[in-house]
């Protein structure tokens, strides 16, 4: 089992980033997709999140109107498209997977991608 992410950086205030997440090694259709985040100091938390077919997405009330998460599953992979950045949205970006199975939750993450937002 695999999560890659790519495409952070260093980014200007109000500028974008679209980070990309491929998965392989798992039926990547039947997971239930997020995007966390960790800023150094604090504890990691939950960015956006979509189910295994696209049709609902979730957000947390600080990224809501500015980020969007998608997916494409004939390319095992999810995204976060992120708009209007702010220095607090500076840090590293995690892919999650996950799945119940039973009375089992099945969970992959990925290895994150570095996000800094600075002039």
């Amino acid at each position: 089992v695999q999560l890659v992410e790519s495409g952070g950086g260093l980014v200007q205030p109000g500028g974008s980033l679209r980070l990309s997440c491929q998965a392989s090694g798992f039926t990547f259709s039947r997971y239930h997709m997020s995007w966390y985040r960790q800023a150094p100091g604090k504890e990691r938390e939950l960015v956006a999140g979509i189910t295994s077919a696209g049709g609902s997405t979730n957000y947390a009330e600080s990224v809501k109107g500015r980020f969007t998460i998608s997916r494409d599953n004939a390319k095992n992979t999810v995204y976060l498209q992120m708009n209007s950045l702010k220095p607090d949205d500076t840090a590293v970006y995690y892919c999650n997977a996950n799945r119940a199975v039973l009375a089992t939750r099945l969970t992959y993450w990925g290895q994150g991608t570095q996000v800094t937002v600075s002039s």
